[in-house]
């Protein structure tokens, strides 16, 4: 019994099985995002390619819970091109900037408005469009994107500027009590006239390199799994002299 207890070396084989455990659990979990990524990323190319729906009639036919993330809709947004605004910290093809967003009314549903992403401006203009009261027709497609909270690494609120897609927050300070939960992000500009500003609806492209990941959480714990079987192997030899 004695030379069994030295065989097996309870210390580091506890420590190979919980470092195991995390390991295929997170390759598992790279899995499953795997999985998720490929759906959203069908979702995205069906509904990118799918005519727009006026915005009505996708949230009368929606059903209770039904992610319609990516949905294409069109709308009118009298006075947009002139409409307050807050910006929204966003990234385009390496170039940091903003994005503007806009309240779009919406009388006589359940929503009281739905908010527009406008588009981005590089940080490097700092001119803006004008903000004032008007009626001006502007037709708006675009798509529609969820909303989120952010985390703990998320900065502050600084200002009018956000740093993630809280629709209800950008909803308040804009001053609408019940905003639709989604962004419309538009495809066509609100200022023809000001091409600083550049509709950037989705992603030209989204990353999927959860099977990477996962080959190598896997072949982690592949490779700590040799390291222990040799550690183990060796010091069974040694006390066998």
């Amino acid at each position: 019994m004695a030379f069994a207890h030295r065989r097996i070396p309870v210390v580091a084989t506890i420590a190979t099985a919980v470092s195991l455990a995390i390991l295929i659990g997170l390759g598992v979990w790279q899995v499953e995002r795997l999985q998720w990524k490929e759906g959203l990323l069908a979702r995205m190319e069906t509904r990118k390619a799918a005519p727009a729906r006026p915005l009505a009639s996708v949230l009368a036919a929606a059903r209770p819970g039904e992610d319609l993330e990516f949905t294409r809709v069109s709308l009118d947004c009298p006075g947009l091109a002139s409409a307050r605004y807050v910006e929204l910290y966003s990234i385009q093809a390496g170039d940091p900037g903003s994005r503007l967003v806009s309240a779009c009314p919406l009388p006589g549903g359940a929503y009281d408005a739905v908010l527009v992403d406008r588009g981005f401006v590089g940080q490097t203009i700092s001119a803006r469009p004008p903000q004032a009261p008007s009626a001006a027709p502007v037709a708006v497609t675009g798509v529609l994107r969820r909303g989120g909270k952010g985390s703990a690494l998320t900065p502050a609120l600084r200002g009018e500027r956000w740093f993630v897609r809280d629709v209800d927050g950008m909803a308040a300070a804009l001053g609408v009590r019940r905003p639709v939960p989604y962004v419309i992000a538009a495809e066509t500009s609100s200022n023809p006239e000001w091409k600083a500003l550049r509709p950037a609806p989705v992603p030209g492209s989204v990353s999927n390199n959860h099977l990477g990941y996962a080959i190598t959480w896997f072949g982690l714990a592949g490779a700590l799994l040799a390291v222990y079987a040799g550690f183990v192997l060796r010091r069974g030899k040694g006390d066998s002299r």
